[in-house]
């Protein structure tokens, strides 16, 4: 009886070591259970489930951390336009009453870009925000600001003019990221950040701008990117992509642009009533719209 006894507790102990094993963390804030659950984003107008992608790991892990330490709770949409996108996840958007404990989170700068070929901007897709190429040349992610497509659908006149848009910008990086520009154009992008911290140059200040401003302008990046166009292998959208975005809909010119790192798996009558709202003309809502809270759920099919 002893042995028996003796036994089941070492059974036991060794189910609980094997637990713990498979629940651990796997990076800073995110469990290995993590992986297999879902996001709710409960809102003034319902809740939103998403479902985040294996293929964007650094999105993910840091969506999940993001969620764990509470930090989308009581956060606004602060961008809307309906037949695009809505937006949020500034944390200039939280109260500054609000009593939580992240309000010193320390927050990513940026999250490297995880461009995947079978993840795009349909409708209910899930991707993260950025500052454009110009201040942004690596086409990194913001740490914490994402956007939920609500979409459009489209035909095949207006989905060749987003494949040329997309072309367009993609030229364009391809040429300020080339190492013999590159120099050049992060001078000059760091000399403009810097100008723009004063109202007004000083004399020395303003000599320096109109060196850099020369060099900068002799190098035509927009006329190099045109030509970079006529030679680089141009994107076009895969055949089922041409087709969702016919039926379903979506924003079919960020493609390759910016990160989808998940999509909505229910509540999307939800992101219809939140893209409705009437917003300003730098659209942003009238009314706040809330995150109530952000939290992970069991996984199970919708």
């Amino acid at each position: 009886m002893k042995r028996q006894s003796l036994i089941l507790k070492t059974i036991s102990l060794l189910m609980l070591i094997a637990f713990y094993n498979c629940d651990s963390e796997i990076a800073d804030g995110v469990k290995n259970s993590d992986l297999k659950k879902d996001i709710e984003i409960v809102t003034d107008y319902g809740s939103i489930v998403l479902r985040l992608s294996d293929e964007t790991p650094k999105h993910r892990n840091n969506f999940i951390k993001l969620v764990n330490q509470k930090f989308y709770d009581s956060l606004s949409f602060h961008r809307i336009i309906q037949n695009f996108v809505i937006q949020t996840g500034d944390a200039e958007t939280k109260p500054s009453n609000s009593d939580t404990e992240n309000d010193s989170l320390k927050l990513p700068k940026l999250i490297d870009s995880e461009f995947k070929p079978n993840l795009f901007h349909k409708r209910g897709a899930l991707s993260a925000a950025r500052m454009g190429d110009d201040d942004n040349p690596s086409r990194s992610s913001s740490g914490s600001q994402f956007y939920i497509v609500h979409g459009r659908t489209y035909n095949d006149s207006t989905l060749a003019k987003a494949e040329d848009r997309i072309n367009n910008w993609l030229a364009y990086n391809n040429v300020i990221n080339r190492p013999k520009y590159k120099i050049a154009f992060d001078e000059f992008l760091s000399f403009i950040k810097e100008t723009q911290k004063t109202s007004k140059l000083n004399e020395e200040a303003k000599a320096k701008f109109d060196v850099f401003k020369d060099k900068f302008d002799s190098f035509k990046f927009d006329s190099l990117a045109k030509i970079e166009l006529k030679t680089m292998k141009k994107y076009s959208y895969p055949k089922a992509h041409r087709e969702i975005y016919k039926t379903l809909g979506g924003v079919a010119h960020l493609d390759q642009n910016y990160t989808v790192f998940g999509e909505v798996v229910k509540g999307m009558d939800v992101v219809d009533s939140i893209a409705a709202v009437k917003t300003n003309d730098k659209n942003k809502p009238i009314e706040d719209v809330w995150i109530i809270t952000a939290r992970m759920i069991k996984r199970q099919d919708y």
